[in-house]
């Protein structure tokens, strides 16, 4: 029976293109358009759920990813 599991994506300008980053397994992908980006993330982390081994995903997956905003002060 097929599992859903709700990941992060996180999304950056990189020069002409957008990057995305799936936090909780530390996988990239990029892309032209944020959705595109997004879209190729999905397929990057389905592939890789395909192709890993439990061992490998209890390993790696980071079950608490948190994304929040911070200050800084610099001269």
């Amino acid at each position: 029976m097929p599992q859903v599991k709700h990941l992060t994506s996180v999304i950056e300008r990189e020069g002409d293109g957008y990057v995305s980053l799936c936090p909780e397994l530390d996988i990239a992908s990029q892309g032209d358009t944020i959705e595109e980006a997004r879209a190729n993330l999905i397929e990057a982390v389905e592939g890789f759920f395909e192709v890993t081994s439990p061992e490998e995903i209890t390993q790696r997956l980071h079950d608490e990813s948190y994304i929040t905003r911070f200050e800084v002060t610099f001269a």
